[in-house]
């Protein structure tokens, strides 16, 4: 057979092999995770350092889902991700009224932080319950949109004693890291005495429930 279309048929099941990845766990078909936890557990973490001082806080009140088939989890995988801007905490009350004040993030006028998924592209699956990606999507902050992109793994949980601790129904972990500059957004950081600086590093790291 001709070198040439040996190589091409390589191309095509590595292609399709890449697009038909999933997970091989116990479910089967079309799942839906929802993320909204009224226990608070699930927390989204932001970072700014600055000479003056550095700057930890968190989000918990997060809602969504994500829902995807199995067995073919990167060409089928659809997403929104949602926090509300009054759960920020920095661990200073006055800090915190400066943040969703009006100069600043204006929780009143632009109440929710939105991530909503575009395509996820680079699939690899490091576990039969394990797949990392590139995450690309739409992030919205203060009333602006821009495309993001992020490394992601999800991690997929058959039901169980543990899990059911947690929550019922299979689980879903998301976990991503990825920085954000206020400027793109429009949002003044100087406005809050220059404490904070322009790029914020977000950790997020939460978990979906089926059920």
């Amino acid at each position: 057979m001709n070198r040439s279309i040996i190589l091409a048929i390589v191309v095509l099941i590595s292609s399709f092999s890449l697009q038909a990845q999933g997970f091989k766990v116990k479910a089967k078909g079309s799942q839906t995770f929802d993320f909204e936890d009224k226990a608070g557990k699930n927390q989204i973490t932001f970072f700014s350092t600055t000479p003056l001082e550095d700057i930890n806080g968190t989000v918990n009140a997060i809602s969504g889902n994500v829902s995807f088939d199995i067995a073919n989890f990167a060409k089928t995988v659809k997403g929104k991700i949602v926090v509300k801007v009054a759960s920020m905490n920095t661990g200073i009350e006055l800090r915190n009224s400066h943040l969703k004040g009006a100069n600043w993030l204006n929780e009143k006028k632009f109440p929710e932080i939105i991530f909503e998924l575009k395509y996820v592209e680079n699939a690899k699956q490091t576990a039969d319950n394990k797949i990392e990606f590139k995450a690309k999507g739409n992030f919205t902050l203060h009333g602006v949109t821009k495309e993001i992109t992020s490394d992601v793994e999800a991690v997929y949980l058959d039901e169980n004693e543990q899990t059911q601790k947690r929550s019922p129904g299979d689980l879903l972990g998301l976990r991503t890291k990825f920085k954000v500059s206020l400027s793109d957004y429009d949002v003044d950081n100087a406005v809050v005495g220059k404490k904070v600086a322009d790029t914020i590093e977000v950790t997020v790291n939460i978990v979906g429930a089926n059920k």
